[in-house]
Formats: C-alpha cells, sequence, structure tokens
C-alpha cells in the first residue's frame, strides 16, 4: 500500500466519521428522511455536474449500472435512512460503533455465503470485534438507551455490508464521480418517495442546521464517497475495508468534541476492543506476499 493510498483512507475515515455528529444536528430540527433525500438530490446533481465537467460519460457498463443502482438503494436508502431515523433517538457516538462494524460483518459474510477462508487472526478479530460491541450495547441498554434506535442501526449496518460487497462491481470501467452522483440520486428518488409516507415533513431553518446540512452533503456526502470509490480502485475492497478501524474512536472522538457526548470507561474499553478487532480482521484478510524469488547465487 503506497503512501497515496493510506493518506486517501486516512481522510476518508475521517470524514465518514464526522458524519454521524453532522446527521445528529439534522435530524434534531428537521424530518430525517426528507433531510436526507434532499442532500441526495444536491450532492448526486453536484456529483454528475462535476462528472460531466471532467468528461465522463454516464453510459456505464451493465456491471456497473447494477451495481450504482444496489449501492443507492443499500447504502444510501437503507443504511442511511435507517441511521438518521434512529439518531433522533441514539447518541452519534453509538451509531458510529454499529455502523463501524460492517467490516465484521463483511468478513463473516464473506466466510459464511462466499467460502472465503479465515485465518486465525482473523477468527479471533471476529471475537473481539463483536464482543466489543456487546459490551457497548450492554453499557448502553442498561442505562436507557433506546432499543428501536440501536435495532435501525443494527439493520443499517446490514444493508451496508450486503452494498459493500455489491459495489466491487462499479470500480471497474472508470466513470468514478459519475457513479458516485448516480448512486445518491437512486438514493434520493426512493427517499422523497419514503419521506411523506412515513413521516410528517418539516425544516426548522437555523445557521446550525443550514451549516450541518450543507457539510454532511459536500464533505461525508460527496467527498467522502468519492474518495472510497478511489480507494476501491487503487487498492481494493480488502485493502481500503483495513481503515474502517480508524472509525470507531474518528467516530466517537469527533461526538465527543463537538456534541459533547460522555464516554464512560466501559465504552471506552468497548471501541478499543472494536478497533483491534476490525484491525485483526483485515490484517488477516490481506493476501499472503508472494515469495520472493531464488537468486542464482
Amino acid at each position: 500500500m503506497d503512501t497515496r493510498a493510506i493518506a486517501m483512507g486516512l481522510v476518508f475515515a475521517l470524514m465518514w466519521s464526522s458524519a454521524f455528529a453532522s446527521a445528529r444536528i439534522i435530524v434534531a430540527d428537521a424530518s430525517p428522511l426528507f433531510s436526507l433525500a434532499l442532500r441526495f438530490l444536491i450532492s448526486g446533481l453536484l456529483g454528475v455536474l462535476i462528472a460531466r465537467l471532467l468528461g465522463q460519460s454516464w453510459r456505464l457498463s451493465r456491471a456497473q449500472w447494477y451495481a450504482t443502482l444496489l449501492f443507492g438503494l443499500c447504502q444510501n436508502a437503507l443504511y442511511l435512512g435507517l441511521n438518521f431515523i434512529a439518531m433522533q433517538w441514539v447518541e452519534a457516538g453509538l451509531a458510529a460503533i454499529i455502523a463501524s462494524s460492517m467490516p465484521l460483518l463483511v468478513a463473516l459474510a464473506s466466510w459464511a455465503l462466499l467460502g472465503e477462508r479465515i485465518r486465525p487472526l482473523g477468527i479471533l478479530g471476529l471475537a473481539m470485534g463483536f464482543a466489543g460491541v456487546a459490551l457497548i450495547m450492554g453499557s448502553r441498554l442498561s442505562s436507557g438507551v433506546d432499543p428501536l434506535g440501536v435495532l435501525l442501526c443494527g439493520l443499517g449496518a446490514l444493508a451496508l455490508t450486503f452494498a459493500t460487497l455489491a459495489v466491487r462491481g462499479a470500480t471497474s470501467g472508470g466513470n468514478f464521480m459519475m457513479i458516485v452522483g448516480l448512486q445518491m440520486l437512486v438514493g434520493s428518488a426512493l427517499l422523497f418517495v419514503a419521506a411523506p409516507l412515513t413521516e410528517e415533513i418539516h425544516i426548522a431553518l437555523s445557521p446550525r442546521w443550514i451549516a450541518a446540512f450543507a457539510y454532511t452533503t459536500l464533505v461525508p456526502g460527496l467527498a467522502a464517497t468519492y474518495v472510497w470509490v478511489l480507494l476501491l480502485h487503487r487498492i481494493g475492497a480488502t485493502r481500503a475495508a483495513t481503515f474502517h478501524f480508524l472509525n470507531p474512536v474518528f467516530g466517537v472522538a469527533i461526538a465527543a468534541v463537538i456534541l459533547d457526548e460522555h464516554l464512560g470507561p466501559l465504552d471506552a474499553l468497548g471501541v478499543g476492543i472494536v478497533t483491534l478487532g476490525i484491525l485483526a480482521v483485515q490484517l488477516a484478510r490481506q493476501p499472503a506476499p508472494a515469495p520472493a524469488p531464488v537468486g542464482d547465487g
């Protein structure tokens, strides 16, 4: 993994983790699904416009269209839709921790459904990761966290897992910014249908809400997704997913600084265990280095 890929991964992890704090601010003053649909509409149109200015085409291959539609449904409409609803009741740091279990779920699904072998380090990482999540969940549930919000975050993580497994087809053939813009427009269309059917639409405009909405539209929404697609193309899904081990730490830290969310001793211990578990799983999934050629002596 080269220096540029490492820098891209760090930037992506920081941007992705910051989305939970800004989303928490947004749903405090507006209906969640309508806000998310509006965000995707703006991000998607900007993405398509930038792609056209870069000379990219929306004539995608069949595999790219399939992955783009699936990604728009699973990540944007389901994962983020469920998380936006849940964050009316669940703290941003907890939502970030649940979402960060995605690499563990990807590894588990790859083993159970795709027949991928798991090394002993990966098995240890899975056990640690899920134990850390269980520790945090037990601590939060005993302190009165909303179980419905936790369930919605968990379902969102499953949708994100499926999207991650399905997105591989969208990284071949170029047109990366166009793919980013189109999959956001897919999510926007679905959420604009769901919003009036499931919620009372309202937005209480304030400088804080406008700033959070603009930030989440441009940074976690557009920039982070574009960097992620580029990273998938540059180093592959397995290596790129390694950077998700930073998300529990970044997500909790940003929520504590921006929203003044409390972090108890069990939470800190659980975050540490989850982080190490995700790292172990991803390191175990790295391909073994090829043996060095034997010289002539």
